[in-house]
């Protein structure tokens, strides 16, 4: 444990005084805030509930304003003694006069009914007679009115006495001009009843239900409020899927006396309530409690804000003056971690008259030193690699000559075909690229060249031939590569991937921004895991070429995957990369990022 510890701790001078700078200064800092924190909590939730509160009362004074407007239409129905009298004498039969002046009747009754609506949000009022007469302010072909009778409620219409309402609550619209747009309806019922209290109509007021529901779209963010009837059934607001259905909230809410905060699947509600009286209604509030202290707490905010720039301010001046003293140690940290990555060539530059300036003049002298004895190494270790690459660059399979020369003899003996000189002058090309050339790096098109030589002449040799498939960016092919390094990749697909028969090699090359992109690619036999694996080790492996003189020696050069890649590590450096895939039956790919050398990125 303390082991770990001490891994964790700071292990520079600069960071051990700015983490104590630091510890002295926050911490009398935190604990200020949390003290102030905990005494404004309590006043910031009685500020928080008496938003809602406001919020609530607004609301169910809209709320009510609407349901009442329902109400005084029911009454001005029921208690204008014009309309009652002449509900009555439609009730009985006894209308008096003639069909135009029945007629006439009916239409300033009508008219009284479309007077009542005329203002505000569109509401629908029923008057149907127990004689199946009605009266209404909408088309008989947007709803009939006797389809009434068939409400499951209409039944219980007979229990109202005098001025009592029935609040039926949300029912899907029955209107069919409104039912795309108003999905629901509020509505309430009344009875007309004679002087013996026999009933001789009913009044029926209808509402859409997205009229209350608008009443609660100009809420603070975060706050919600449904209408929910005797039953604790969401009339409106909420969820438009929720409307008609149970309020899942109703046996938390209905445990609450006053407006407090609750916790509702984990997380804190800050819940009001509101009662509807003359209805039996109610309105709940939910918002998340921290959206409902969300503009008290900006407050707080300010004051911690203050703080915590009072704090930055003084800290940043600790801070520059602790790195003014510690930068040449922090410099010189710096240049050592450098040299550690094999950077000789920077330097520290501190200097001075106390011990840090000594120390760093001391030890650009000894990287100086250490420079010079490198360019020495590196110069004998360059001389004696140039001549193992001369050596091996001689080096010629005389076998495949003579097997090559001997196939070509066969051929023109059996047919004289023209395509013996084609494979002649391949022959040649090779011959001359390999004896006479002495140039170590070549264009890439001349490598592409040497390449597609070789696969025609060893097509001769095989009863099926290999098609060689060649995608090279027209920018590729001047760049400048190690001569014969694509021969060995492409023997070893025709050789071992494809073991001689038919199939197809593909040479892409794409430029990047640093490194040219190279890919082999066979659909041979490709290899199992254990072959890739001993692959790898062939490619990671550090030997010289002199001391693997069994590889590639089936090969026309003499050089294998193995030195194939030594050689470009020797001319590409160590951003050179080879990567080999491959899966048995699904062939080889051999990937290679060759980075592009100054004269090479003008290209």
């Amino acid at each position: 444990m303390l082991k770990k510890i001490r891994e964790l701790a700071p292990k520079s001078i600069r960071h051990k005084l700015i983490i104590a700078s630091i510890t002295c200064i926050l911490v009398p800092a935190v604990l200020t805030l949390f003290i102030y924190n905990s005494l404004t909590q309590e006043a910031v939730k009685q500020q928080a509930v008496a938003n809602a509160e406001d919020s609530l009362t607004l609301v169910g004074g809209s709320v009510a304003n609407r349901l009442k407007g329902m109400l005084t239409i029911a009454n001005f129905v029921q208690v204008n003694p014009s309309l009652k009298a002449y509900f009555k004498l439609v009730a009985s039969g006894n209308e008096v006069g003639d069909k135009y002046q029945r007629f006439m009747d009916s239409s300033r009754v009508l008219d009284q009914l479309d007077s009542l609506t005329v203002v505000g949000e569109t509401s629908y009022v029923t008057i149907l007679l127990t004689n199946d007469t009605y009266f209404m302010n909408y088309s008989v072909s947007d709803y009939n009115p006797l389809d009434l009778k068939k409400k499951p409620w209409f039944g219980k219409l007979t229990e109202l006495t005098g001025l009592e309402s029935y609040w039926i609550g949300v029912e899907e619209t029955d209107f069919a001009y409104d039912k795309f747009d108003h999905p629901y309806q509020v509505t309430i019922a009344r009875t007309l009843r004679r002087d013996d209290a026999e009933i001789y109509g009913y009044v029926v007021m209808t509402i859409m239900e997205d009229q209350l529901h608008n009443i609660f779209s100009n809420l603070s963010a975060g706050q919600k409020v449904v209408l929910l009837d005797q039953f604790d059934t969401i009339v409106s607001g909420g969820d438009p899927a929720s409307v008609g259905k149970p309020f899942p909230y109703a046996d938390v809410t209905n445990k609450l006396k006053s407006t407090t905060t609750v916790s509702i699947d984990g997380d804190k509600y800050l819940v009001a309530q509101q009662q509807i009286g003359f209805s039996g209604w109610r309105l709940v509030l939910m918002q998340p409690y921290k959206q409902s202290i969300v503009n008290i707490s900006s407050i707080f905010n300010r004051v911690f804000t203050i703080q915590l720039i009072s704090f930055v301010v003084f800290l940043a001046l600790l801070i520059t003056l602790v790195r003014t003293f510690t930068k040449p140690l922090v410099r010189l940290g710096k240049v050592t971690s450098a040299v550690q990555r094999g950077n000789l060539h920077v330097r520290s530059g501190v200097r001075g008259n106390d011990e840090i300036g000594r120390l760093g003049f001391l030890f650009d002298q000894m990287l100086d030193r250490v420079k010079e004895m490198l360019a020495e190494v590196s110069d004998t270790q360059a001389r004696k690699r140039k001549a193992e690459l001369k050596m091996l660059q001689a080096q010629i399979n005389p076998h495949f000559l003579f097997n090559v020369l001997n196939s070509i003899r066969m051929k023109v003996m059996k047919r004289g075909d023209p395509e013996s000189a084609k494979m002649i002058g391949s022959l040649s090309m090779l011959l001359r690229m390999t004896i006479s050339r002495e140039e170590d790096e070549i264009f890439l098109h001349e490598e592409i060249d040497l390449v597609s030589h070789y696969v025609g002449l060893m097509n001769l040799r095989q009863k099926e031939e290999a098609r060689l498939l060649l995608d090279i960016e027209p920018d590729a092919f001047l760049i400048r590569v190690p001569r014969f390094f694509l021969q060995p990749l492409v023997e070893n697909a025709l050789i071992h991937g494809l073991s001689q028969h038919q199939g197809q090699i593909s040479i892409t090359a794409v430029l990047q921004e640093h490194y040219l992109l190279l890919t082999v690619e066979d659909n041979g036999q490709g290899m199992d895991e254990e072959g890739l694996k001993r692959i790898g080790r062939k490619i990671e492996s550090t030997e010289s070429l002199a001391s693997a003189p069994e590889e590639g020696r089936s090969s026309f050069s003499g050089m294998g995957l193995h030195n194939t890649v030594e050689r470009m590590r020797m001319t590409f450096g160590e951003f050179f990369e080879i990567k080999v895939n491959s899966q048995p039956g699904s062939g080889t790919v051999i990937e290679m990022h060759i980075p592009l050398k100054e004269e090479n990125r003008d290209v």
